[in-house]
């Protein structure tokens, strides 16, 4: 059985990005069953961008990534779910790829390996830091689910992907999170199989990073990541993950 593959890119204000994601999702081979762009709702043109390119639009019933991706993901007609940030650009063998992981029915989430790139270069420190937060924030988080039950904390920017029978399973990302609403899917995921980083690579924006400069990012989402498992809540998170665009 062929196994259909919905790609979901949640949108607010991403016109900037939108023609070079455009001109990315052209060169998947083969192509996914169906590309659903859920918008914030923008101000800007992302919403004419998208209908003049031909892509699938669902206007959002309200503004988070979260809930955005769930829209997509419960209106999706796809076996298998992939959660593409606007900003972010995959290999053109994705499907493939998504379709080969998933077949391991051990495997109930992945994730690729994402290079943070910006104006032509490559950040090695934070491109270090995500490859190594999958692991080392997993072990911190949870040293013995890490160990002994394949937990793993996947982020946006690594193009997350599942069947979508188990996102469902587990209802979805919790959309009253502002913030590592992609951990903590990894977490409700993970008590029905195991998580993974596969090699092949992606590559995300900077922007973030140059927004605020490398220090004061890598301590701001340090902050975050501990904040968020001592439980702080949605409200705090809120404040500290402030819109870019």
């Amino acid at each position: 059985m062929t196994l259909k593959v919905s790609i979901i890119i949640p949108t607010l204000n991403e016109k900037k990005v939108l023609p070079q994601l455009f001109s990315n999702l052209d060169q998947l081979n083969p192509q996914p069953y169906e590309i659903l762009f859920v918008d914030g709702p923008s101000k800007d043109d992302t919403e004419l961008l998208i209908r003049k390119n031909g892509y699938k639009l669902i206007k959002s019933i309200g503004k988070g990534r979260a809930l955005q991706m769930n829209e997509g993901a419960y209106r999706s007609q796809g076996d298998l779910l992939v959660f593409l940030h606007a900003d972010t650009l995959v290999p053109a063998n994705l499907i493939n790829t998504v379709i080969k992981t998933l077949r391991n029915r051990k495997i109930i989430l992945a994730g690729f390996t994402s290079i943070m790139k910006g104006d032509g270069k490559i950040r090695k420190f934070i491109t270090i830091q995500n490859t190594l937060k999958t692991y080392l924030g997993a072990f911190l988080y949870n040293p013995f689910r890490c160990l002994c039950f394949g937990f793993r904390l996947l982020f946006g920017d690594q193009v997350m992907f599942c069947r979508k029978a188990d996102f469902l399973k587990v209802g979805g990302f919790d959309h009253e999170l502002p913030v590592m609403e992609d951990a903590d899917l990894c977490l409700r995921l993970n008590k029905f199989g195991v998580i993974r980083q596969i090699r092949e690579r992606v590559y995300s924006s900077d922007r973030r990073v140059a927004m605020l400069g490398m220090t004061k990012a890598y301590i701001r989402y340090l902050k975050i990541f501990i904040f968020w498992k001592l439980g702080a809540s949605a409200e705090w998170l809120r404040t500290q993950y402030e819109d870019i665009r």
